[in-house]
């Protein structure tokens, strides 16, 4: 009986540890469950996305000057080109968001995004964000590259934003979706003016937008405005400083003479209008979008382009206005878009035609950065996917005439033929 005894108690005993052993084996487990549940739901919050755009261009002559794309090399009138390589990554909490990315392409490694952004708890309507982003200016220049209809940016929105983005901060308003309010939207900012680069001088440009944007009719229509502004200046690092002036009819830079001490400021001031419309329709979705600028620049007497990084140069100032006007209409649904685009840029609205490149006594004529380009634009795009995108396109383009300037007495050979492949994942 004692024998049975033991063998009752050591069996209860080893049934005892073997449910304690089990009960600790499923603790573990779901501590190991949860501790993995946790990290993916970390994880989830972090997302990689990017995209490769691969084309083959043939311009009308050699080492033709383009803005699509760039230059061609001076013996070469085609080019296959690694136009935009991007990589992105992007962490999304419930009020913050980080963003880094960069673009590898045939001409090397640069960064296109580094910033975070923060929104307060409470209205959850305004943001800061801070970093290098996005300058919120008009429309094409926040539209994204890869969604873009035409290969590159209007000549006047690469000349006046040099690398689309700039190192500032910003502070953005607007309500959320369930609110009446959340078609408003303001934004405003500091910027170093420099593009992507560190601030260089000790002076901050101001860049703001206020729009108006709505989706109706069940998405079939959407509409929207806005208007921009930017307050910025470039500094002095030469004595002299020019400015247009009439010298006896004739229209040419004069020197400011009370601006001969290095050290000084000078306006970089824009004035920005920007709207679309957008209505599906069985036949597919009918867009149209423009910016308009005018304003004052202060650049160099080689070109009219935004500094990017250091002044080194004499500053010219002149009186600017350019746009742009996209119409798209998508086909067989919404696969195909056909794509119509006009942009032009007046780099010095002060003169024209046959004015420009004339000389005056004790001036310095004007040159070809003062000549005006008006850019058609025709395309084809076929979405294959969500990951294929395929667009050929022409630029056909025209640039103002003058018989007193050397190499544009006659409309230049500068037309571009792009076939481009888009991958993007």
């Amino acid at each position: 009986m004692k024998y049975m005894n033991f063998k009752i108690i050591l069996i209860l005993i080893i049934l005892t540890a073997g449910e304690a052993m089990a009960q600790t084996s499923n603790d573990s487990l779901a501590a190991s469950i949860a501790r993995l549940t946790k990290t993916v739901q970390s994880l989830e919050k972090i997302k990689f996305s990017g995209y490769i755009q691969m084309q083959y261009q043939v311009a009308d002559t050699l080492g033709a000057k383009s803005y699509n794309g760039g230059d061609f090399a001076a013996a070469s009138a085609q080019r296959f080109q690694v136009r935009r390589g991007y990589l992105k990554m992007a962490y999304t909490g419930k009020l913050s968001t980080y963003v880094l990315q960069v673009n590898v392409n045939d001409k090397g490694f640069t960064l296109r995004d580094a910033y975070f952004s923060v929104k307060e708890p409470w209205l959850k309507a305004f943001s800061l964000t801070g970093g290098v982003f996005f300058r919120p200016f008009g429309q094409e220049l926040s539209f994204s590259t890869s969604q873009r209809e035409s290969p590159e940016l209007a000549r006047v929105t690469q000349v006046l934003f040099p690398n689309e983005r700039d190192l500032g901060a910003s502070i953005t308003f607007q309500m959320p979706d369930k609110s009446p309010f959340h078609m408003l939207k303001a934004e405003a900012g500091l910027f170093s003016g420099n593009s992507i680069y560190a601030e260089t001088d000790d002076k901050l440009d101001f860049i703001g937008r206020i729009g108006v944007s709505d989706v109706l009719c069940k998405n079939k229509f959407a509409y929207g405005v806005g208007v921009s502004t930017y307050n910025g200046s470039v500094y002095q690092a030469k004595k002299e400083t020019y400015e247009m002036s009439d010298f006896g009819g004739t229209q040419a830079y004069r020197q400011r003479m009370a601006d001969t001490i290095p050290g000084k400021y000078f306006k970089r001031s824009y004035l920005g209008m920007d709207a679309m419309l957008s209505l599906q329709t069985k036949l597919g979705k009918t867009s149209l979008r423009y910016d308009l600028m005018i304003g004052k620049q202060t650049g160099s007497d080689k070109s009219s382009t935004s500094p990017a990084g250091a002044i080194d140069y004499t500053l010219y100032m002149r009186n600017f206005y350019g746009g742009t006007y996209y119409l798209v209409q998508t086909l067989f649904k919404n696969k195909h878009s056909v794509v119509l685009k006009f942009d032009f840029y007046d780099p010095n609205t002060d003169i024209a035609g046959n004015d420009i490149g004339k000389k005056a006594t004790n001036a310095k004529a004007t040159n070809g950065t003062d000549v005006a380009f008006a850019t058609w634009g025709f395309g084809w795009i076929t979405d294959f996917n969500q990951n294929l995108r395929v667009m050929l396109y022409y630029d056909l383009v025209k640039n103002e005439t003058s018989t007193n300037l050397t190499g544009y007495t006659r409309d230049q050979k500068d037309n571009v033929f792009t076939v481009r492949m888009q991958y993007k994942f």
